[in-house]
């Protein structure tokens, strides 16, 4: 059974750092796609930034130059240092991994981690 379990989430000031991670368990491949979305209050869940096997990334406009994604194969574990955090970055994150097998994929889904930007 795979389990993706996401952790390092907290309360931050403006201009503050943070680095999440995710550790998955119970698989032998790698996943082609992992990354992270978040989910605001209030709001639809939405894409932060994504990593391939190959390292090719892809972030959001609101966190380009701030976040950084980058994966350890070895570990198949997926990390996200958060850099200037913003009130707005204020929200639930969710590690994601994708197997893609031909026309078919399957997503995994960690459980959240609150990050909270705040004075």
């Amino acid at each position: 059974q795979v389990q993706l379990t996401a952790s390092g989430g907290g309360l931050v000031q403006p201009g503050g750092s943070l680095r999440l991670s995710c550790a998955t368990s119970g698989i032998t491949f790698n996943f082609n796609v992992m990354g992270w979305y978040r989910q605001a209050p209030g709001k639809e869940r939405e894409l932060v930034t994504i990593v391939t096997n190959s390292g090719s990334t892809n972030y959001a406009d609101s966190v380009k130059g701030r976040f950084t994604i980058y994966r350890d194969n070895a570990k198949s574990t997926v990390y996200l240092q958060m850099n200037s955090l913003k009130p707005e970055d204020t929200a639930v994150y969710y590690c994601n991994a994708v197997v893609i097998r031909g026309i078919t994929s399957i997503n995994y889904w960690g459980q959240g981690t609150q990050v909270t930007v705040s004075s």
